[in-house]
């Protein structure tokens, strides 16, 4: 398995020695009754005081670092192994905006505390990406650009909304924000729906980004329903790692081995009579 991407040894080492460090981590929060180290490795922020080292949150922390796990094996590994295929240079030009965008993604997720240029650079970077799928994923589809239009006026239009807020101070009406998130949404919808039709992506590729919309929903829904709150209302944020897994999985399926059908061998020749 390991040799069947290019990258397979490095991922799972790095995946591998970040699982021992959740777990050694975890072990010790039971012990000590102290989630400190534990709270920093699976959610990247300093511990809430107030969390109890209970096995049930617990059990809420390793499994965020379980997803991040997954993420970190998902994003190294690299294509699959084989001889690239000829990229042109649109293509080559998306798989760099999307690797791009997955470590702007990552980096905006690791930070312990909420930065407003970490905001900007992620939100140029989508910006980036949503240019460079134009010739390559809307290449000869009807309503091309509507599409980049959705994507522009939505990240576009956070960095700019992120910009004004923070180092200007400017007072920003309440209505911009939430509609550079819905274009921003339907920009990405529309998207996974092209990518579905398109057949230099994996299916799996493209049930990580309807994952990535769908699993924080999800989540706040049950931590509703079941009334939970403390490790779990923080932990929600580790199912946004699928982002990163969906972006950096573009960029590897587009240098996948393609296979090229066999031409059929040529019929034999009729004697003439």
């Amino acid at each position: 398995m390991l040799r069947r991407y290019r990258f397979g040894i490095f991922a799972l080492s790095v995946a591998t020695v970040y699982v021992i460090a959740v777990a050694v981590a975890a072990v010790a929060a039971l012990i000590s009754g102290d989630l400190g180290a534990l709270w920093r490795l699976t959610l990247f922020t300093e511990a809430d005081g107030g969390a109890a080292a209970t096995g049930p949150n617990v059990l809420i922390l390793v499994l965020a670092g379980a997803t991040w796990a997954w993420a970190l094996w998902q994003s190294l590994r690299g294509p699959l192994a084989g001889p690239a295929p000829g990229l042109d240079r649109d293509e080559r030009r998306l798989r760099v905006a999307l690797y791009g965008a997955a470590a702007a993604w990552l980096l905006y997720l690791l930070l312990p505390e909420w930065h407003w240029w970490v905001a900007v650079l992620n939100a140029a970077a989508m910006w980036a990406v949503v240019l460079r799928l134009q010739p390559v994923l809307l290449r000869g589809f009807k309503y091309a650009d509507h599409v980049r239009g959705a994507g522009v006026l939505g990240y576009g239009g956070i960095a700019v909304l992120t910009v004004l807020d923070e180092p200007l101070d400017r007072p920003i009406p309440d209505e911009l924000p939430l509609i550079c998130g819905l274009a921003g949404l339907i920009w990405t919808v529309l998207v996974l729906w092209l990518q579905r039709h398109d057949g230099r992506w994996r299916r799996a590729t493209v049930r990580y980004g309807v994952a990535s919309l769908l699993a924080p929903l999800g989540l706040i829904l049950v931590g509703l329903l079941a009334d939970l709150g403390g490790v779990y209302d923080s932990a929600i944020a580790a199912s946004e790692a699928l982002m990163t897994v969906w972006l950096a999985r573009s960029a590897h399926d587009l240098a996948d081995p393609r296979h090229e059908p066999v031409p059929a061998p040529p019929l034999p020749a009729q004697p003439q009579s």
